[in-house]
């Protein structure tokens, strides 16, 4: 397996942020920051900005820089932000990978260009080669976005393992969230890269290989449970991690019988007795009350 680099954050839970929305639509700066402060107060060591769980490709150039903008300005360290900036043209990930960086955030976190079928590895090497040309920075960290089943465009393992080895440097981490155990583990023999499962549910297994822990949407309202597995593991205590295991793992099996964004939206309405968190921008629709309600019960129950 060889020696694991240093991971981007400290070992533990990153949470890829909701992105609230006022009732009209627009991006709701205040709620915003208030809920990454939350994340981090519950224990996550990270926050993942405008990646699927953020609707991000429902969010514009200028209010993305906006409200990333706002999220610094309010008080939260860019230094623990990885942000999303791919899209499916080269310029307009270069513009908002510049704008991440300059405001000093950790990495980037970015997506084959999408859409396009069947790409030839070739190409998004060379896309990827574009943007780090393009940037031209010392400073800039990019994280590798798998997530095929929802983009139509993956990285082939030997595709990731050409970028890092190309540009140790710079491509220095993925985020795997295909949900295919087999492909994150051969990830995780690309000696030098960091691998983060896109879920918890495997959260143990990958600790075991050496990975700093996992980025969860789930832990949007459930961050505390899911850091505690992470903070047991790391004290020595592999038992009681798993122990805490069993409760996080039901939670998420519960949670993946509804829609993600929705619903997760619909709970920090409850919780926070605040309508308005269960705005989300079409083609999603708000999840119902009644039955956040009683998947709050669920919850409860567990």
């Amino acid at each position: 397996m060889g020696d694991q680099p240093e991971p981007l954050l400290p070992n533990g839970v990153v949470a890829p942020l909701l992105t609230p929305f006022e009732d009209d639509l627009s991006v709701s700066h205040d709620r915003f920051v208030a809920h990454a402060q939350r994340m981090l107060d519950e224990g996550c060591v990270g926050l993942a900005v405008f990646g699927t769980t953020g609707e991000a490709l429902s969010v514009a150039t200028r209010e993305r820089e906006a409200a990333l903008e706002a999220l610094v300005d309010g008080g939260i360290d860019p230094g623990v932000m990885v942000v999303g900036t791919g899209v499916t043209n080269l310029p307009g990930t270069v513009h908002l990978t510049r704008h991440a960086m300059e405001l000093g955030c950790r990495a980037c976190m970015v997506l084959p260009p999408f859409y396009f079928k069947d790409p030839d590895p070739e190409g998004l090497f060379r896309y990827f080669a574009g943007l780090v040309e393009r940037i031209g920075d010392d400073r800039l960290r990019i994280m590798l976005y798998h997530i095929p089943q929802v983009a139509g465009v993956g990285f082939p393992v030997d595709l990731a393992a050409r970028l890092h080895t190309e540009f140790p440097e710079v491509v220095v981490a993925i985020k795997d969230s295909s949900g295919d155990w087999a492909n994150t583990g051969a990830l995780f023999c690309i000696e030098g890269l960091t691998v983060y499962p896109g879920a918890e549910l495997p959260l143990l297994e990958a600790l075991d290989l050496g990975g700093p822990g996992c980025i969860t949407a789930t832990a949007n309202v459930n961050a505390g449970p899911v850091a505690e597995v992470a903070r047991l593991y790391g004290s020595g205590d592999r038992q009681a991690a798993e122990a805490a295991m069993v409760d996080v793992r039901a939670y998420r099996m519960v949670m993946q019988e509804y829609p993600f964004i929705p619903t997760m939206k619909r709970l920090l309405a409850l919780r926070l007795d605040d309508p308005t968190w269960a705005t989300v921008r079409p083609p999603f629709l708000p999840a119902d009350e009644a039955a956040g309600i009683r998947l709050e019960e669920r919850l409860a129950a567990l």
